[in-house]
């Protein structure tokens, strides 16, 4: 869970906008300060000019993909962590954006205890850092 001190600010980049929107708000709920993006320029545009602590990046994106999206975000800040999501995206995708840099792939539906888990764990390694 993020400290109360220093709430946990995410990035959520996701085309499904009721899926983005409620899961923004469950993790609000949960001590999260998140963001949403809807697309990939969008998201691109946010990294830039905000500081987050974690990207939450859906690989099927209109436009740019999130695979592109992560390339440009490790161009742009190489220590961002990002956790990939997939719905019906190959294996293939979320093992390329392992070598890529993600952190994590993570299937839809979300399991939010394994999401919750994993940020936690993501927290934890960047207070250590």
């Amino acid at each position: 869970m993020p400290d109360a001190r220093h709430p946990l600010k995410l990035l959520m980049v996701d085309d499904e906008r009721d899926f983005a929107l409620t899961l923004a708000e469950r993790l609000e709920l949960r001590g999260f300060t998140p963001s949403v993006a809807f697309d990939g320029e969008s998201a691109l545009e946010r990294v830039r000019g905000e500081h987050f602590d974690l990207v939450l990046l859906d690989v099927m994106l209109p436009g740019l993909s999130g695979l592109t999206v992560l390339r440009r975000i490790r161009e742009m800040q190489p220590g961002l962590p990002v956790v990939l999501l997939t719905g019906n995206a190959g294996a293939k995708d979320g093992a390329e954006g392992i070598q890529q840099g993600a952190r994590a792939c993570i299937n839809k539906p979300l399991d939010l205890q394994e999401l919750l888990s994993l940020f936690a764990e993501i927290a934890k390694e960047s207070r250590h850092a």
